[in-house]
């Protein structure tokens, strides 16, 4: 495998791996901040059942699989492919989001919310055309 995939694997693990981080903290720790970005209004009576907090957790636990990936994927590559199907499953999630909380969206969330499902698509896309070329290589 190329050096300068290599760099782009690890780039991305570590991206999507802060990026995870972020999300989930804001969710979990700042709700508030979250619905005031994304839909302009207070948390407090605009998740009732606690959703925004359940979404944190399911983006933590990306994060730890995505810091494990970026630590042991050379040696066990099939780290690439796990956090492919990882990226993959939010797919839908967001673009669900959008058409369910329309019109009650920011311009920031429709963005955020709209570019994630493409750029999802398109990570899962290099990690595994990444994890095929290192199983043919060897």
């Amino acid at each position: 495998m190329s050096s300068r995939r290599i760099t782009l694997i690890k780039a991305l693990l570590i991206l999507l791996t802060l990026w995870d981080l972020l999300l989930s903290s804001v969710c979990i720790l700042f709700p508030n901040t979250w619905f005031n970005i994304f839909h302009g209004v207070d948390y407090a009576g605009n998740d009732l059942v606690g959703l925004l907090k359940r979404t944190g957790a399911v983006w933590a636990a990306f994060t730890l699989f995505q810091l494990i990936a970026y630590f042991k994927w050379q040696k066990q590559p099939y780290w690439l492919p796990l956090v492919a199907g990882i990226r993959l499953t939010e797919v839908f999630s967001d673009w669900t989001y959008i058409l369910v909380a329309h019109p009650n969206m920011t311009w920031f969330g429709y963005l955020g919310l709209g570019i994630s499902p493409p750029s999802n698509m398109l990570f899962g896309w290099f990690l595994i055309v990444s994890y095929l070329k290192m199983e043919r290589e060897t």
